[in-house]
């Protein structure tokens, strides 16, 4: 194991600095924002609101969608195109994925709420930022949920597992994983699971219990964050 002394000087399951907060934009239903280390994401809401296509419509409960997306200059890589791509469309679905689980859409019929993610400025951990700031922009909105969903991108360096990945990190001169894991905050029950690379199945539950620590300390900062919302109004 080469990869001893993190790049940034952090412990292998110390997070970067976090901040979020709740009703940041004035014209949403909900909003919030989220941002760990160098990676910055906002969230809007929008909804329950007739859906269009109307094809689209359930009639049993309302649909969830959201909308993914990179500004750009915003990352440390290369420069990020306008307007749509398909990885913006695999990530938008997969956001929706992680956040399903926990969103009560029963009582919107034929409807649907929509969440939009920008992110001005990224370091890596992209789409579990945006999970973390949509999960406050619904619950800011005052959508059903029976819990938050918390999430962090984990992964292992040369043999060394890590929490939170930094851009860094991710293209490391070595063998990297990375393993984004988005967790219902209060049963721990896996909403995402990815991984880009390759990790032994011993490694991989580790990284796990790994970031069951990481998102319960994620999920505190989206409560201070509703709670301070609350107590201001």
């Amino acid at each position: 194991m080469a990869y001893t002394q993190r790049l940034d000087g952090r412990k292998i399951d110390e997070l970067r600095p976090m901040d979020a907060k709740a009703g940041v934009i004035p014209n949403a239903v909900g909003s919030a924002y989220f941002k760990i280390g160098n990676t910055l994401a906002y969230a809007a809401v929008y909804g329950p609101r007739e859906i269009f296509p109307r094809f689209l419509a359930n009639p049993k409960k309302g649909i969830l969608r959201c909308h993914y997306g990179m500004m750009p200059f915003s990352g440390a890589g290369e420069r990020v195109r306008p307007g749509g791509s398909r990885r913006s469309q695999e990530i938008s679905m997969v956001i929706a994925a992680a956040l399903e689980p926990v969103v009560d859409l029963s009582a919107f019929p034929n409807a649907v709420v929509d969440v939009y993610i920008d992110l001005p400025q990224t370091d890596a951990g992209t789409r579990c930022a945006a999970i973390c700031a949509a999960s406050i922009a619904l619950a800011d909105a005052g959508i059903p949920m029976r819990d938050m969903v918390s999430a962090v991108a984990m992964g292992q360096v040369d043999g060394t597992i890590v929490a939170d990945l930094n851009y860094g990190e991710e293209s490391y001169p070595a063998v990297v994983s990375d393993i984004p894991i988005a967790m219902i905050a209060n049963t721990k029950e896996i909403t995402l699971l990815q991984m880009d690379g390759e990790i032994t199945k011993k490694d991989l539950m580790a990284a796990l219990e790994m970031a069951k620590v990481a998102t319960q300390k994620i999920y505190e900062l989206q409560k201070k964050a509703l709670k301070e919302r609350f107590i201001r109004e």
